[in-house]
């Protein structure tokens, strides 16, 4: 119990300045409302379509990004990091994609897509593509020699050698990838919804903030900042039930 109030007592202590602040003038009250009037205006959003709407549309597309960033970074992964020589001649490839951020990408996604949710979509698969890819490749590179060397001693075939050595020593970094990814997917997600206009909570955002609804958009930011918070515990809570079996999990949970 100790351990759980140290971990939220950041929050605790955020959300009572965030309160204070206004009340004591440290703020003005008219951009910057105390905390109890967002949240009573987060209940009256939550009584609308509009709302649940915007909700949807947003993890409709981040699921969706994440998904096809998941399947092409573990296949990439595994050719690149299986294949030999693959990684030598990928490597400067790799090194001069992944650091070209997503954003720069959305004027040719708009002349493609439109404000249409796939625009969302493809800037999240490149953005939480090298997430997965990378953590694969260190995880292949964590590969015990005495592994390798007993499943070439027992003629592994190559999927053999995938399913019994290499897939146990990948998951957990493959967990950590998918992790990654799951939070950079909710940020690209609300991004495109903000930038290009699709239909989603950052579009809403955006229009609470040009009609002057100024506790409309603090409400809906909290709510973006809940949805990381969730997509973070579950994404640990399934590692932890998934491999349990690991002596990584086993360890940080006597921790």
């Amino acid at each position: 119990m100790a351990r759980r109030l140290n971990s939220v007592s950041g929050f605790l202590l955020l959300a009572i300045l965030w309160e204070v602040a206004p009340r004591l003038g440290l703020a003005d009250r008219q951009f910057f409302p105390p905390l109890s009037r967002l949240l009573v205006e987060l209940f009256s959003l939550a009584a609308t379509q509009e709302f649940w709407g915007y909700l949807l549309s947003t993890a409709r597309t981040w699921a969706i990004g994440l998904v096809v960033a998941t399947a092409a970074g573990v296949i990439a992964g595994l050719a690149i990091g299986l294949v030999p020589g693959a990684r030598t001649y990928t490597h400067s490839t790799i090194e001069f994609l992944r650091p070209i951020p997503s954003v720069a990408l959305i004027p040719g996604v708009i002349l493609i897509f439109g404000s249409r949710y796939q625009s969302g979509v493809v800037l999240i698969t490149y953005a939480a593509f090298w997430q997965v890819l990378l953590q694969m490749l260190y995880g292949l590179n964590d590969i015990d020699a005495v592994a390798r060397d007993t499943a070439r001693s027992f003629r592994f075939s190559r999927t053999g050698f995938i399913v019994h050595v290499a897939w146990p020593t990948l998951l957990p970094f493959l967990f950590t990838g998918i992790r990654l990814a799951a939070s950079i997917a909710l940020v690209l997600a609300v991004t495109a919804e903000m930038v290009i206009g699709t239909y989603g909570i950052g579009r809403g955002i955006v229009v609470a903030q040009t009609s002057n609804a100024i506790p409309t958009m603090y409400a809906l930011v909290i709510v973006t900042g809940l949805m990381g918070v969730g997509i973070n515990v579950a994404a640990r809570g399934i590692e932890q039930r998934l491999l349990r079996w690991h002596p990584s999990v086993r360890n940080t949970a006597a921790i």
